[in-house]
């Protein structure tokens, strides 16, 4: 598709012609310093231009995007060695798009392409050939608190506040290890973020960057969370009091939007063989395909068929630990592979002995299957003592920013329950 060049392109022409330019060796002269009166060369008007869009297909190569636009075999040579020399163009996302920038004469005078919202490549005609680089773009970051009241799912609640959706799930991720985003929110809870928004002087839309700080009144119950850097540059998210919200495992196996469906059990009727058995795990229904997620970091010690477990993987983790994951539609971990906590794993199924897709999440502490839902997790270690009393300087400078709907971080931190809002 063929249009008219866009602002980013205009600036790109005038960035290929300064480079000509200061390749034949023009520069300005100050006419105050030129008293001889000889004329000075004079630079050529930005020729008109036409922008090429091409959207990127899944298996798409740079070559294969050039000799679609049926640029020269030698010119495409050319461009892709002064890419390779910037960026991997193993890179290149499907659904993105390859701006090439062609002379009224159908001449190609440079391309652009847009790695990520904060850095696109650009490749431009010089003396020599083709220069090619990876630049910044532009913007400028901004903090933003967004504070919504829960009504529906909590998409929707946020999408309410004026945001996009997908701060949802970074409120679902911070407090993964008080809250069950499937079963703990109420309606009427409360939330709100100060997060970083960068917002781009091209008028492309807005991205998130950090959350800075986040509470949640669930029913009552304050959760809150700020994020502090450590003298190595390390940055964690603590309560108010200076504990770490990340603890040994994660709450659910699966990222959002599920719910239990069968509970820990030692006598348990069994919905497909009708008869009473032990239910060592958590069910947790889902449609088949959605994610599921490892708990805990971890050794991949089984991944295969199991019978009735169907498609099974076994986690194995610090201190006698090992968690279980049960009929999946499709394994993405091998035997022997170390895995994040958060990594997807699988895919719910309904694969073994099923009525229905979920996962069975299964629990064992040095060989003996515990009750996932009840099983006490210890948390990792909170601010030192050193660090108390810039945290405390932290914490409460993003508790003043976030919001007047919340008590203060130090209120908070002392037991106090805030007001009910306005």
């Amino acid at each position: 598709m063929k249009s008219a060049p866009s602002l980013s392109v205009r600036i790109l022409a005038i960035v290929a012609i300064g480079i000509a330019a200061s390749g034949l060796g023009w520069q300005y002269t100050n006419p105050a310093a030129n008293p001889s009166g000889q004329q000075l060369p004079v630079a050529a008007p930005i020729p008109e231009l036409n922008q090429e869009n091409l959207s990127i297909r899944p298996g798409d190569t740079l070559e294969a995007l050039l000799q679609r636009s049926q640029v020269d075999p030698q010119l495409r040579t050319e461009m892709i060695a002064a890419v390779e020399k910037e960026f991997d163009v193993r890179k290149f996302r499907a659904g993105s798009q390859l701006t090439l920038v062609r002379s009224q004469q159908g001449n190609l005078e440079a391309l652009e392409y847009v790695i990520d919202p904060d850095h696109r490549l650009r490749l431009a005609k010089s003396k020599g050939g083709f220069v090619a680089r990876v630049g910044e773009i532009p913007g400028a970051i901004r903090r933003t608190a967004v504070c919504g009241t829960l009504q529906g799912s909590l998409f929707e609640s946020v999408e309410r506040t004026g945001e996009r959706p997908e701060l949802a799930l970074e409120i679902a991720e911070i407090f993964a290890w008080d809250l069950d985003f499937y079963r703990d929110p109420r309606e009427g809870d409360e939330f709100c973020l100060l997060v970083e928004k960068k917002e781009y002087s091209s008028g492309a839309p807005a991205t998130y960057r950090r959350v800075l700080a986040a509470k949640y009144n669930n029913g009552g119950t304050i959760y809150d969370a700020y994020l502090y850097e450590n003298p190595e540059g390390e940055g964690h998210y603590y309560s108010s009091d200076g504990q770490s919200l990340q603890a040994a495992f994660l709450r659910s196996p699966l990222e959002f939007d599920a719910r239990i469906s069968s509970h820990f059990s030692h006598r348990r009727l069994h919905p497909v063989l009708d008869q009473y058995r032990a239910h060592l795990g958590t069910d947790y229904a889902a449609p088949v395909g959605t994610p599921v997620q490892a708990v805990a970091d971890g050794r991949v010690i089984f991944s295969g068929n199991s019978g009735g477990s169907g498609n099974l993987i076994t986690l194995q983790h610090a201190n006698g630990f090992e968690t279980q994951y049960l009929h999946l539609s499709r394994r993405l971990v091998r035997v022997g592979a170390r895995v994040k906590q958060g990594e997807r794993i699988g895919l719910v199924g309904m694969t073994g002995i099923a009525t229905g897709p979920h996962v069975d999440l299964r629990v064992r502490k040095n060989g003996r299957y515990m009750n996932w839902e009840t099983l006490k997790i210890p948390r990792q270690s909170g601010i030192a003592a050193a660090q108390q009393v810039s945290f405390n300087a932290v914490r409460d400078r993003l508790a003043a920013e976030m919001s007047p709907r919340f008590a203060s971080a130090t209120e908070l931190a002392s037991g106090h329950q805030p007001p009910a809002p306005a």
